[in-house]
């Protein structure tokens, strides 16, 4: 994982998710490609994807079930797990919260 993003834009909107229990920024490189940075607070959440995506971990811990499996498995820093594309996944968010990097994959 790298530490820093060099020559991006970044957004100055946040988005917003859970009554503010979610939130991220979008980063966009020079390519196009997009990536958010965020910080989810201690609870659980689904989320739903569009195209597949990379989950890092860089903070915290959380529990994650992707769509179709029964099957938790917890993430910490250093972590990293694939979402695919048109799909839900879970995650329970421990005491602490969560920080996060989310790459849109094409």
């Amino acid at each position: 994982m790298f530490e820093t993003f060099d020559n991006v834009q970044i957004l100055k909107k946040a988005n917003v998710y859970f009554d503010g229990k979610v939130t991220s920024r979008t980063v966009v490189f020079a390519d196009g490609t997009k990536k958010t940075l965020g910080f989810m607070q201690a609870g659980d959440y689904e989320f739903g994807t569009e195209a597949p995506e990379l989950m890092e971990m860089l903070g915290g811990e959380m529990e994650v079930r992707l769509d179709g499996s029964e099957e938790w498995k917890t993430y910490t820093a250093g972590d990293s797990f694939d979402v695919p594309g048109s799909s839900k996944f879970f995650l329970k968010v421990k005491d602490g919260g969560a920080d996060y990097c989310c790459s849109y994959l094409s």
